[in-house]
C-alpha cells in the first residue's frame, strides 16, 4: 500500500511567491536537456535585460513574474519553446520589443507564441469591451492552432491573481469577474482541475472577500471538528483493502470555497447541510481495480442511491475519467469517493497540460494526443463563419459549459454536448452538411420537434433532405457555438445571395428605363463593368449588386453611369424600349415595378407596422442596408418615409399566384365566459386561418374582453371572409383588420 495523503487534515498552505533568481527555475528543469536549458537561460536574459528598471506593484523586480510563469509551466513539463515564451509574454506588450526581433533571436515558434499572448493596441478600438472582444478571439484562436498559448495564459493569470494583493483595490473586482467568467471555465474545458479550483477560489477572495472569510472559517471548524471521524474512515479502508491485498493510494479530497459558495447559493443551502465537503480518492494500479474497490467500498458502507456515476466508461468533455459514489460513514455521515488510476489522476489534474507530462513519463504513449482537441478545433471552425470579435466571443462563451450530457448516434458512437442542447445541436456536432440539411429527428425511435433537449443516455438519430436549409428560429434554442456561427453564416450568405439577385434585378429594370434591353455579359472579360466598378468603389460585380439590393447604392444612378460607358463603346439607348419604359413608369417614381409573390425570402422584407397581404395596395421602400421593405400605401410609417425620403421609393405590385400566406393583424373583442378563446380558434381553423400569434388585450369592463391575433392568409378576399366568419360567431361582439393595417 502506498503512501496516503490527506489535504483536508491539515491547514492549507499559503501561496509561495516566485524566486526573483533564476536557480529556483533551473531546478524544475531536469527533464530538459542541457543544450534546452542553455535556449531557456537565453531567453531568460533577454527578458532580464528587457524588464529592466520595471517593477511590480508589490515593489519587486518585474521579472519575478515572468519566472513564476515559467516556474508553473515547468511544472506542467512544458518543452523548451513554451518555457521560453512564457519568460517573454509580456517583452512585446510591456517592453517595445518587436515580433521580427524575437524571430531573429529565438526563431519563428516562440515568437508567434508570444504574440497570441499579447493584447491588442488599445487605440484601436472605440471603446474596452471591443479591445477586450478582439483580444480574447485573438489569444483564443491562437490557442486553437497551438495550445500552449493558453498554458501559459492561465499560468500568467494565476501567478497575477496569486498576487492581486498588492494591486489597486479598485482593480479586484474587474480581474477576479474576468478570471470567474473566462478564464477558470477555460481551465475547466480543457480538464485543468487544479487551476481551475485555484483560479475559482482566488476570484472568490478577491470578489467577495467576506465571504470568502466567513466560509475559509466555518470550513476550518468543520475540519477540525471532523478530523477523527475521517481518520477513522481511512483507517477503515485500508484495512478493508489490505484484506483484499490492493495497492491503494488514498489521497483526501476537500471541496473548493468557491465549489462550496455556488453550491449554498445555486440550492439556497447552509454551510451545514452540504454534505460533500470532504471525500476520498482511491488510486489504483488499473483501470478494472477501479470497479472491484467500488465493491469494497460498497461492502464497507452504505450507498446513497442515485449517488452513482461512471465517468470511466463515458469520459468527461474534457477527457476526465472516475467512478464517482456517496457513501453513509460513521455517525451517519455522508463521504464521497472517487476512484481512478495514476494516469486518470494525472489527466483528471493537468489535462491537456498532461500530454506534456505524459511525454516526459512515457515518451512512447500517444493515448492523450487528441486531449482538448476537439473543442479547440471548434474554436477554429466559429472563427470561420464569424469575423466579428463580440459575436465570436459570445459563441465561445456558450461552449464554456462544464456540465455535459452524453447522448449516441444510431451507430452507437457516444457524443458529449453541453447541458440543454438539442437534436439541432446534436445535427451540427455531427457535421455542418448534416445540420444545414436538418429536416426531423427521432429520439429512442420516436419522433420528436427539432427544438427538443437532449437528455444523457439518449439515442439520436438525424434526418435530412436535399431541400431543408437552416431556419432562423433554430437560433432561439440552439446552445453550442458551433451550431450557432454555422446557422449565422448560412443565413448571412443566404441573404447576401437574395440580395444579389434582387439588386440585379433592380439594375436590369432601371437600365431598360434608360433604353438598354439587358445587363452587359459579365462572363467575359469586360472593361465596361472594371470602369463601372471604379466608379462605385466596389471590388466585385456581385459585391456592387449586392450593395444595390440591400440599398446601399440607387440603381438608378448606377443604371445612368453605365448607359453613358455603353455609350462610350458604340452601344446607343433603344428610343422606343426607352419611351415604353418611361411611360410605364410614370407612376412609379421612375423605378421601374418589381412584382412580388412571397418567395423573395431575406431580400424582401413585408413590414410589421402594417402587414401588407395580396390585394392590399403597396408601396416599396429601399432603406439604407436593408433591403426593401414593402408597405401598405396608406401605411402611416410609409407616408411619413415617403415625404422624407421619396427618392427611395418604388413601385411593387402583387403576383397574380402568391407564393405562401401572408400575416394580418385582428383586432376582436370577445364576450368573457369560460371556453371563448377555444370557440375563435375553431372559427379561425373553420376559414382556414394559422394562428401566428396572440395576445391578451385589457378586459373591456367586466362582459367583454380584447384579443389580438397575427394569422396567416393567402389574400385580401381570404381575409374578409375570416372576418365575416368571426363577426357572426355568437362569443364575438366585433371583429376587424387592425387600424394600424386597414
Amino acid at each position: 500500500m502506498g503512501k496516503s495523503q490527506n489535504s483536508f487534515l491539515r491547514a492549507p498552505e499559503p501561496v509561495k511567491t516566485a524566486s526573483s533568481g533564476f536557480s529556483g527555475l533551473i531546478e524544475k528543469l531536469d527533464y530538459l536537456s542541457a543544450s534546452e536549458v542553455a535556449q531557456v537561460r537565453l531567453a531568460y536574459r533577454f527578458a532580464d535585460e528587457a524588464h529592466l528598471g520595471q517593477l511590480r506593484s508589490s515593489g519587486e523586480p518585474y521579472i519575478t513574474h515572468p519566472l513564476a510563469v515559467a516556474s508553473q509551466c515547468a511544472e506542467w513539463k512544458l518543452d523548451t519553446q513554451a518555457l521560453m515564451a512564457a519568460l517573454l509574454h509580456d517583452a512585446i506588450e510591456d517592453c517595445g520589443v518587436t515580433k521580427v526581433e524575437l524571430i531573429e533571436k529565438f526563431g519563428s515558434p516562440v515568437a508567434e507564441l508570444v504574440d497570441g499572448l499579447t493584447k491588442l493596441d488599445k487605440l484601436s478600438f472605440n471603446t474596452r469591451e471591443e479591445n477586450q472582444a478582439e483580444s480574447f478571439r485573438k489569444m483564443l484562436l491562437a490557442m486553437a492552432r497551438d495550445v500552449r498559448v493558453i498554458l501559459i495564459k492561465l499560468a500568467d493569470r494565476t501567478h497575477n491573481m496569486r498576487t492581486m494583493g498588492d494591486m489597486p483595490r479598485a482593480k479586484w473586482s474587474r480581474i477576479a469577474q474576468e478570471t470567474l467568467d473566462i478564464y477558470s471555465p477555460i481551465a475547466h474545458r480543457l480538464g485543468l482541475n487544479q487551476t481551475y479550483r485555484e483560479l475559482q477560489d482566488l476570484a472568490f477572495r478577491h470578489l467577495l472577500p467576506w465571504r470568502y472569510a466567513v466560509l475559509t472559517k466555518a470550513v476550518t471548524k468543520a475540519r477540525s471538528r471532523r478530523r477523527d471521524l475521517l481518520q477513522k474512515v481511512k483507517k477503515e479502508m485500508e484495512h478493508a483493502f489490505g484484506t483484499h491485498g490492493m495497492p491503494i493510494r488514498i489521497a483526501g479530497r476537500e471541496k473548493s470555497l468557491y465549489s462550496i459558495y455556488r453550491k449554498m447559493q445555486d440550492k439556497h443551502l447552509s454551510f451545514a447541510q452540504v454534505t460533500d465537503v470532504y471525500g476520498f480518492r482511491v488510486l489504483v494500479p488499473e483501470t478494472t481495480d477501479c470497479y472491484t474497490a467500488l465493491g469494497i467500498l460498497h461492502q464497507l458502507y452504505k450507498p446513497v442511491p442515485g449517488r452513482f456515476k461512471d465517468h470511466i466508461a463515458i469520459a468527461k468533455v474534457n477527457g476526465y475519467q472516475s467512478l464517482h459514489t456517496t457513501l453513509v460513514g460513521p455517525s451517519g455521515i455522508s463521504v464521497e469517493f472517487q476512484m481512478r488510476t495514476e494516469s486518470m489522476h494525472l489527466v483528471a489534474e493537468s489535462g491537456v497540460a498532461a500530454h506534456w507530462l505524459y511525454k516526459v513519463n512515457k515518451p512512447e504513449d500517444g493515448s492523450n494526443d487528441r486531449l482538448g482537441t476537439q473543442w479547440l478545433q471548434s474554436l477554429l471552425d466559429i472563427q470561420d463563419e464569424t469575423r466579428d470579435a463580440a459575436e465570436f466571443w459570445e459563441n465561445v462563451k456558450v461552449d464554456l459549459f462544464p456540465d455535459a450530457v452524453y447522448v449516441f448516434t444510431p451507430k452507437s458512437q457516444i457524443m458529449a454536448l453541453p447541458r440543454g442542447a438539442t437534436v439541432v445541436d446534436f445535427a451540427y456536432a455531427i457535421h455542418s452538411n448534416v445540420g444545414d440539411r436538418t429536416l426531423a429527428a427521432r429520439i429512442n425511435g420516436e419522433q420528436v420537434p427539432l427544438r427538443t433537449e437532449l437528455k444523457n443516455g439518449d439515442v439520436v438519430e438525424v434526418i435530412t433532405a436535399s431541400v431543408a436549409a437552416p431556419n432562423p428560429a433554430w437560433l432561439s434554442f440552439v446552445r453550442t457555438g458551433r451550431a450557432r456561427s454555422k446557422i449565422r453564416h448560412h443565413l448571412k450568405t443566404m441573404q447576401l445571395t437574395e440580395s444579389a439577385e434582387l439588386g440585379s434585378k433592380l439594375l436590369a429594370q432601371a437600365l431598360r428605363a434608360e433604353g438598354i434591353e439587358v445587363l452587359p455579359d459579365a462572363q467575359s472579360p469586360s472593361p465596361i463593368w472594371d470602369k463601372l466598378l471604379r466608379f462605385t468603389g466596389s471590388k466585385t460585380r456581385q459585391e456592387l449588386l449586392t450593395d444595390i439590393g440591400l440599398g446601399k447604392r440607387i440603381a438608378n444612378i448606377v443604371a445612368k453611369r453605365l448607359v453613358l460607358l455603353l455609350a462610350d463603346a458604340g452601344q446607343r439607348p433603344d428610343a422606343l424600349l426607352l419611351t415604353r419604359e418611361r411611360f410605364s413608369a410614370a407612376n412609379a417614381n421612375g423605378m421601374g415595378t418589381i412584382t412580388l409573390d412571397g418567395s423573395e425570402n431575406a431580400s424582401v422584407k413585408f413590414a410589421a407596422c402594417c402587414r401588407p397581404v395580396p390585394g392590399d395596395p403597396i408601396v416599396g421602400y429601399l432603406g439604407r442596408g436593408e433591403g426593401l421593405s414593402v408597405h401598405t400605401a396608406i401605411c402611416p410609417l410609409a407616408q411619413k418615409l415617403q415625404h422624407k425620403d421619396g427618392e427611395r421609393f418604388m413601385g411593387v405590385e402583387w403576383a397574380d399566384e402568391p407564393a405562401r400566406s401572408f400575416e394580418a393583424d385582428l383586432a376582436v373583442t370577445v364576450v368573457n365566459g369560460r371556453g371563448v378563446m377555444a370557440k375563435v380558434a375553431s372559427v379561425l381553423a373553420l376559414a382556414e386561418s394559422d394562428i401566428v400569434h396572440i395576445e391578451m388585450g385589457e378586459d373591456k369592463g367586466h362582459d367583454a374582453k380584447d384579443l389580438h391575433f397575427v394569422i396567416a392568409v393567402r389574400d385580401r378576399a381570404h381575409l374578409e371572409t375570416v372576418l365575416a366568419k368571426l363577426q357572426r360567431s355568437a362569443v364575438v361582439m366585433r371583429a376587424a383588420r387592425s387600424k394600424k393595417a386597414s
